[in-house]
């Protein structure tokens, strides 16, 4: 199971310690946030322990405001379960008795200068993106007209000159050679570059190649949906390829479907105006337009009208 460390959250959000306890490693394995109004209440049926815990100014009044012998009970009650960490909210000053009881039980507490509903949606934000179902697959990712085309191919194919053409031709690069591809939702992945080689590109015969300091920041981007996968092979004379686009190929990765063209390749063939094309005619049939099959509609009418005749 994934999970994030404490310390990538303290990092992320610029978190105060108030107390950190001796756990070592402490890891986050959901992306929901749970404020525990009901636990300090004194309901602990279905608790989601697991979540962080956030504590804003609804639930510190409530505290404050609770018998000190029954609020020292719920407490401990409430710290007993195996918490990763509670997280006080608006800069609020963290009570001396809150702390007692997390230290009791060796629970992190954090505050945050942020408001409560702002901490909540960027943690769950965060959480979402950080404990993604990811992979890393061979390819480049290239922004074309705002579809994100994933060039896939054996090694040698043309995908990194294919992509340098569409980079002079005003498109972007997200990756080149090595995607990390995240799931986000159901039907929605994110591919992005490793750190260590983002922005720079591979070209047989240069070498490695800086894409943002030789084309400026306008051609690079750090992450983009894939929308569409381009699957580069190397022409051969005995396969017949499809010529009208009626029959349409998916690929799955992670678990999720994306439309698929196979693009064979061969000398003359301008791969990069080939790849505008299908970005263009992807959008396309996304907006309820198919050329295909309003040609097939057409010649279906005109079949029918001289049947009539």
């Amino acid at each position: 199971m994934n999970s994030v460390p404490v310390e990538d959250i303290i990092k992320a959000f610029d978190l105060e310690v108030i107390y950190m306890g001796d756990k070592p490693k402490i890891g986050i394995t959901t992306s929901d946030i749970n404020r525990p109004g009901l636990q300090f209440a004194g309901f602990f049926d279905y608790f989601a322990s697991e979540r962080v815990q956030v504590v804003g100014k609804t639930e510190m009044t409530y505290l404050n405001g609770l018998d000190p012998q029954i609020r020292f009970e719920r407490l401990c009650q409430f710290f007993k379960y195996d918490i990763p960490c509670l997280i006080v909210s608006r800069g609020m000053e963290v009570p001396d008795y809150l702390v007692e009881a997390a230290k009791r039980y060796d629970r992190p507490v954090f505050r945050s200068q942020l408001v409560t509903t702002n901490l909540v949606s960027k943690l769950t934000s965060y959480l979402s993106s950080a404990l993604a179902p990811r992979i890393t697959r061979h390819g480049v990712l290239v922004d074309v007209y705002g579809v994100g085309v994933f060039l896939m191919g054996e090694s040698g194919i043309g995908k990194s000159e294919t992509a340098l053409e569409l980079i002079k031709r005003g498109h972007r690069l997200v990756a080149d050679d090595a995607v990390e591809i995240k799931k986000v939702a159901d039907n929605r992945l994110i591919g992005e570059a490793p750190e260590l080689i983002r922005h720079f590109m591979e070209i047989r015969g240069i070498g490695i190649i800086d894409i943002k300091a030789m084309y400026g920041v306008g051609a690079v981007i750090n992450n983009k949906p894939l929308d569409l996968v381009i699957q580069m092979e190397l022409w051969d004379d005995n396969k017949e390829y499809d010529r009208l686009g009626l029959d349409e190929e998916y690929i799955e990765i992670l678990g999720v479907k994306l439309p698929k063209i196979v693009l064979p390749v061969r000398p003359g063939r301008n791969l990069a105006i080939i790849v505008e094309v299908a970005a263009r005619n992807f959008r396309l049939k996304n907006m309820g337009y198919h050329a295909a099959r309003e040609l097939e509609n057409r010649l279906n009418a005109l079949i029918q009208m001289n049947r009539e005749r």
